[in-house]
Formats: structure tokens, C-alpha cells, sequence
């Protein structure tokens, strides 16, 4: 066993966050007497897009980027609701989408089989993250889950690995593989950290020279033959 200790990314590694999103819009939507229409959906995935791409940078903390989306989204539409009370009924919604990515349990519950450690290492908000791993089927298959808010650190922070580190006996650069989606934060994070990834990419998209990319998926089910 090359990698027993096998540290995921969540939201499009192994959950399918696009649809949790779009019904959780769709709730937060009802409930606040907001129309719910495409060009409604795409203004608020670009705003969403832009204040986490500023927490990326450290920019904007993640407390205000949750409310500040929904200021910024009821300002542009011109209406008058409460951001914050549009924020929780959206994250109410959220922590209920539990919808595994296509072969993500199967390869799982295999890893698991084989004697693999599986860790979330996420900067998702910690409640509605916490809620949806209870609610899912990896809940019995993963050994813990590793939440931003709690390391006081996010991916791709060095710091947010030392925190993990921290708390996984045993785990170092030569028996542990990072997966995810993201180049800016999986990837570029463990590039950081001085850890070897894996680069989750079902859409093909070119990879970026200044990254070390060690391992690169198209389909989940290839990880089985890496690790």
C-alpha cells in the first residue's frame, strides 16, 4: 500500500456541490419571495465565485463572505430582504444536498476494504459541511473530517496541513496523497504543505504549469490503481 492515509477534498471530489447549490438556491429562493430565474442563478454564482475566490487570497473571511454574497446579490436584483436571514435559510438547505459524485461511495467503501484512512480536508463552513457528512454515506467510511474553521487555517495555507498533521499520528509526505478538484486550493495547498496530490480533473481542463501535479484522474475510479 502505497498511500494508507487518503486526505479528500469534499465539494466536487466526492460531493456533487452544483446540485446542492442549485436546490439549496431554490429554497433560499421560496422562502424569501426572491425569483428564481436563470440570469437570478447566474448573478449569484458569479458574486459566489468572486468572494471566494477573495478568500482564496485571504482577502475576506469566510463569516463575511457567506453574508456579504447575499448583500451584494438583493443589491443588484434591487429588492429589499434580509441578506443574513436569505444566508441561513441557503445554508439550512445546503447542509441537507447530499449528493455523492458518480463512483465516489463505490471507490470509498473499496479504499476502505483495503485498509485506507480517509480524512475531508475542506474549507466548506463547518456546520453545513458537519451536517452533510452526517447525512451521507461516507459518514461510516471516513475517519475524520478536517474544517477550516476549526484548523484556523484554509487551504492552500501550510498551516492548515500542520493542523492536520497535528492530528493524524503517523501521517508524513511519503505515506499520504492529496485529492481534489481545485488547483488553487487542493492542489497548490499540498504543493505548499510538501505533500503529493492528486489532481481530480472530469472536465479536462489544461493543467497549469507552475503546479506540481503528481497524479491526475479523469474518472474516481482511477485512484484505485495509485494508491
Amino acid at each position: 500500500m502505497q498511500y494508507p492515509y487518503l486526505l479528500f477534498d469534499a465539494d466536487d471530489t466526492l460531493f456533487d456541490f452544483p446540485k446542492a447549490s442549485a436546490r439549496a438556491f431554490s429554497a433560499m429562493c421560496l422562502a424569501n419571495d426572491i425569483p428564481d430565474t436563470p440570469e437570478d442563478r447566474q448573478l449569484y454564482h458569479r458574486i459566489n465565485q468572486e468572494l471566494w475566490a477573495a478568500f482564496d487570497r485571504g482577502e475576506i473571511s469566510k463569516e463575511a463572505l457567506t453574508l456579504e454574497r447575499f448583500v451584494q446579490f438583493l443589491q443588484a436584483l434591487g429588492l429589499s430582504r434580509d441578506p443574513a436571514q436569505c444566508n441561513r435559510d441557503y445554508l439550512a438547505a445546503l447542509g441537507e444536498g447530499v449528493f455523492p459524485l458518480p463512483h465516489a461511495e463505490a471507490v470509498c467503501r473499496e479504499l476502505v476494504r483495503r485498509g485506507h484512512k480517509l480524512y475531508i480536508v475542506t474549507n466548506a463552513v463547518a456546520s453545513v459541511q458537519r451536517s452533510r457528512l452526517q447525512g451521507s454515506v461516507f459518514a461510516e467510511l471516513i475517519t475524520d473530517a478536517f474544517i477550516s474553521e476549526d484548523a484556523g487555517a484554509s487551504k492552500p495555507d501550510p498551516a492548515y496541513y500542520d493542523y492536520v498533521r497535528s492530528r493524524v499520528p503517523g501521517l508524513t509526505a511519503e505515506n499520504s496523497l492529496v485529492i481534489g478538484d481545485s488547483t488553487a486550493t487542493d492542489i497548490r495547498g499540498a504543493n505548499n504543505a510538501g505533500l503529493p496530490c492528486c489532481w481530480y480533473n472530469p472536465r479536462g481542463i489544461s493543467r497549469p504549469e507552475e503546479l506540481r501535479i503528481d497524479y491526475e484522474i479523469r474518472d474516481l475510479r482511477q485512484l484505485l490503481d495509485i494508491v
